[in-house]
């Protein structure tokens, strides 16, 4: 049996995630009847292609990219909704299927959904939506500890214990979001992973909401894997940043160094887009073209459509990671030098 965690874990270097070589493939295939009359073959959509990587107890991993890349499979994935076609993912040195399989392992990892007016019932009060994973787990028994507790959690998450004879349509989209965190923290995990937690709300707010995920990082000791497709909302967040592109890992390393100096051409597309004032007036290249399908993803890299240093090994030749300093790129033009510094 693993050990009681500390109310405050310190940060390590042991993962406690781990994913390695993981890959996942969907059936997108029409019904049987309709492709025997058409005779034609089934179809299936990579959404992963071989992800590896490892998050350290009390760290944020950020995964980014454009919609549609894979980020929200893996979030997935990570918490043991899907499983993989390929590869495995492990928690804390098991394999995420035996952790699944165990209540207090299962109790440790949870995960914040991206849209607050769809994830929370409206039929239920909140009182009763918070402590729905209390009462799963069995962590306390009474009603009086169930509301204790309660309280305390929405409490922690800026709202007031009164909060909880309320129903979600009285919030705002913000305080509906703090509900939902006050949920993920019920069953007293210590891995989260967060999917597009604020990308459904207004600037302002997503500042409040990024701002007391990180209070109750330092204060509990989280680990997050968190997802978005705004670099600007994971610049501050982030201990270690990964760049996906059509279901691949195609820059990742520590956030500051990636945002400093970001190897892959992808990745610089995407900081180019990110509005700085005190960048006004310096040319910036947009991203241009449209992502391919991932049902029939283009031979070779995948990017090379899209990418002003592609030549003719980025269109046949599937590019590996290779490591520049501390940051993993898989690039054929950032492996030859061709990559203006």
């Amino acid at each position: 049996m693993p050990e009681a965690p500390l109310p405050i874990p310190a940060v390590s270097d042991a993962p406690m995630l781990e994913v390695a070589g993981v890959s996942h493939t969907f059936d997108v295939s029409k019904p049987w009847l309709q492709r025997m009359i058409a005779r034609e073959h089934r179809l299936s959509l990579r959404a992963v292609d071989d992800v590896s990587f490892a998050i350290p107890r009390g760290t944020t991993l950020s995964l980014v990219g454009e919609s549609g890349c894979g980020k929200s499979t893996i979030a997935r994935l990570a918490v043991g909704l899907y499983a993989p076609t390929a590869g495995a993912i492990r928690f804390e040195g098991q394999p995420l299927s035996a952790a699944r399989a165990q209540p207090e392992l299962r109790r440790r990892m949870n995960m914040i959904f991206q849209d607050p007016y769809a994830s929370l019932n409206p039929r239920w009060r909140v009182r009763d939506i918070v402590a729905e994973p209390i009462r799963a787990f069995g962590i306390v028994r009474s009603g009086r500890e169930i509301a204790e507790a309660v309280a305390v959690l929405l409490t922690q998450v800026g709202l007031a214990a009164s909060d909880g004879e309320k129903y979600p349509h009285e919030f705002s989209g913000g305080q509906r979001q703090r509900i939902s965190i006050a949920r993920a923290l019920s069953s007293e995990p210590e891995f989260l992973v967060c999917d597009e937690p604020t990308s459904a709300l207004d600037v302002s707010v997503q500042a409040q909401i990024l701002n007391l995920m990180r209070d109750l990082q330092r204060r509990l000791g989280l680990t997050y894997l968190f997802i978005s497709h705004n670099l600007a909302v994971v610049r501050h967040m982030s201990d270690r940043l990964g760049v996906m592109y059509l279901g691949r890992i195609v820059e990742i390393g520590p956030g500051d160094t990636i945002f400093r100096a970001p190897r892959h051409p992808y990745t610089r597309l995407l900081l180019d887009a990110i509005p700085d004032l005190e960048l006004i007036g310096r040319s910036r290249t947009p991203v241009g073209g449209e992502v391919p399908s991932p049902i029939a993803p283009p031979p070779g890299c995948p990017f090379h459509p899209r990418c002003p240093l592609a030549n003719a090994r980025c269109r046949s030749e599937k590019p590996e990671h290779t490591r520049q300093g501390d940051v993993l790129v898989a690039c054929h033009a950032v492996a030859e030098g061709r990559v203006p510094v």
